[in-house]
């Protein structure tokens, strides 16, 4: 190999170093793609001079930036193309591993994304990860920018600190191709977890990941109103908190996803008393409401 380094007139030091900073942009570049298209969607008619001012992205010039906008479709006289967002052109596409997948339980399906929050000028990133059972989001990060090791990475391994790896063996962590997902480290780290990648190829493959986006900006974070990035940081930790612990969900008979999981976690012996839809409730020894199977015999848990 130091033969090649040195017919290509570099040294083995640099190449990996300029290799390292190509797959870095490259990570940016793929996730920027879909943050640039959820811009576009709250302002239609932004151009990508105000555009880039407005998000200020670390490590990405003007020039480059305009070259991303013009090439994923935003220039303002071309018809968008929405599966755009989950382009991952030039990085690994995982297969697609949810269709006509039956969940029975918890810890089988993790789905994951990324969104901006903006306060004032300066744009800001949250991403979430949210078992897809029971409705619980099981890790989530703040960041200040889009690099893996500050968004997916800490997400992740929030999402799986307390489980096994009996666990996370077999686990699915689903996404749309944004660059996080398939770099390195965050690869590393669902490869030593035993865990599965899969990936959407269409924005309608994640749509629960993309719900639970607005659910936490919409729902609680507006009306918090933070003013800075420490706010920011607080104010979704408290949402976070409230919606596992409190936020009635339909799709789980009108309970919290953390009250849902711990239903399952009384009842081991018998999975089948649980269900995710029409339920019926009655009171149980110690006083609470249980969840007692529904007359439905079909139970769809990808049904909100």
């Amino acid at each position: 190999m130091n033969a090649v380094y040195r017919a290509i007139g570099t040294t083995k030091q640099n190449f990996h170093q300029q290799l390292d900073r190509y797959l870095s942009y490259q990570d940016i570049k793929a996730q920027l793609v879909k943050v640039m298209h959820e811009v576009r969607q709250d302002h239609p008619a932004m151009g990508a001079e105000p555009m880039y001012q407005l998000m200020s992205p670390q490590g990405i010039g003007r020039d480059r930036f305009d070259l991303i906008y013009r090439s994923c479709g935003l220039k303002l006289h071309q018809k968008r193309n929405f599966h755009k967002t989950t382009d991952s052109k030039g990085g690994i596409r995982f297969e697609y591993l949810l269709a006509d997948i039956e969940l029975t339980g918890v810890n089988q399906v993790f789905t994951s994304d990324i969104t901006y929050y903006q306060i004032g000028e300066t744009f800001y990133y949250l991403t979430f990860i949210l078992d897809l059972y029971s409705r619980r989001i099981r890790g989530y990060s703040v960041s200040k920018s889009l690099h893996t090791v500050v968004t997916t990475l800490p997400a992740l391994r929030m999402a799986i600190l307390d489980l096994t790896r009996a666990e996370t063996e077999g686990l699915i962590i689903h996404s749309d191709g944004g660059g996080q997902y398939y770099a390195k480290a965050f690869t590393d780290l669902t490869v030593r977890a035993g865990m599965l990648n899969s990936m959407c190829t269409s924005v309608y493959e994640n749509a629960h990941a993309e719900r639970i986006n607005g659910t936490i900006k919409n729902s609680y974070l507006k009306h918090y109103n933070p003013q800075d990035y420490k706010s920011l940081e607080r104010q979704t930790k408290r949402a976070v908190d409230l919606y596992n612990q409190e936020r009635p969900h339909q799709s789980l008979g009108g309970i919290s996803p953390l009250a849902f999981e711990q239903a399952l976690l009384r009842y081991p012996q018998n999975p089948g008393l649980l269900t995710k839809k029409k339920v019926a409730k009655k009171k149980g020894d110690d006083g609470n409401d249980l969840i007692l199977k529904s007359t439905s015999k079909t139970v769809n848990c990808f049904q909100e």
